[in-house]
């Protein structure tokens, strides 16, 4: 049987391929090949190539596993174990040239339901800022060779980020959200990535982060590296848009962020 850390050496090996190959594509300039879910959610001609080369060496080299991609859609394996990918989360970043983009890979058991999966490994590799993020289950979460560890204690306030989504018709909720959330804050900041929001929580770069809206793909890998750097996530229910919230922190900020926005 195949183990965690294993599955992590592969996400690993094909991440940093994704990655190199979606830094070539935007030095040679990026083309606008549609938009999903509104006219500002683009996908870039990169997202779909990034993804069909992860694809193909996850075939390659477990040919029995399934696939959950932001791009191509999903695949059913034999193995148990699926392969959860966003080729390049943070696309608008990207598309403009900001840094704050990244390749997220995750190894996932159970159910494709991202509240009754068992994550098995998770990588998150931002090439243009230098790092991979990575995590398999029971060995920790890493950044270049160091152990990560969730804040637990902000006396200054928390420093915590949050999305919004593109739907215009959502975006007077999701500002009432934050101002409930703005006692706790000593700062908010609005990186445009989610599986990076959730790699700078684990790494303690960000205390806590909330967002509605977000899909399996965004969270996948995110969402190991903080359970293994101590951290809790909870994933609850939909809003009356179907936007299901996610809220990821130490266990003292997030019972205050979810008291906050759940009420």
């Amino acid at each position: 049987m195949t183990s965690p850390l294993e599955l992590q050496d592969l996400a690993l090996e094909i991440a940093k391929e994704a990655g190199e190959l979606a830094q070539r594509r935007r030095r040679e300039g990026v083309s606008i090949a549609a938009s999903k879910s509104t006219i500002a959610d683009i996908v870039t001609e990169a997202d779909r190539e990034v993804e069909a080369l992860i694809r193909g060496r996850l075939a390659e080299a477990r040919p029995d596993d399934g696939f959950l991609g932001e791009e191509s859609g999903d695949a059913d394996g034999t193995s148990g174990i699926t392969w959860v990918v966003d080729p390049i989360d943070g696309t608008v970043n990207y598309a403009f040239g900001m840094p704050s983009y990244a390749v997220s890979i995750a190894a996932v058991e159970g159910s494709r339901d991202p509240g009754e999966w068992r994550a098995l490994a998770g990588v998150v590799h931002a090439p243009a800022l230098g790092d991979t993020f990575h995590a398999a289950s029971g060995e920790g979460a890493w950044l270049a060779g160091e152990r990560l560890r969730v804040t637990e204690e902000a006396p200054a306030g928390a420093l915590v980020a949050t999305g919004l989504g593109y739907d215009k018709a959502t975006h007077a909720g999701d500002l009432d959200t934050l101002a409930r959330v703005m006692p706790l804050a000593r700062d908010i900041r609005r990186i445009g990535a989610a599986s990076l929001d959730l790699s700078f929580v684990a790494a303690g770069r960000l205390d806590g982060y909330f967002e509605r809206g977000l899909k399996p793909w965004d969270v996948a890998a995110g969402r190991l590296l903080v359970d293994e750097a101590g951290g809790r996530t909870g994933w609850f229910a939909p809003d009356e848009y179907g936007r299901s919230l996610t809220i990821v922190a130490g266990s003292a900020l997030f019972e205050e962020l979810r008291a906050r926005i759940l009420g």
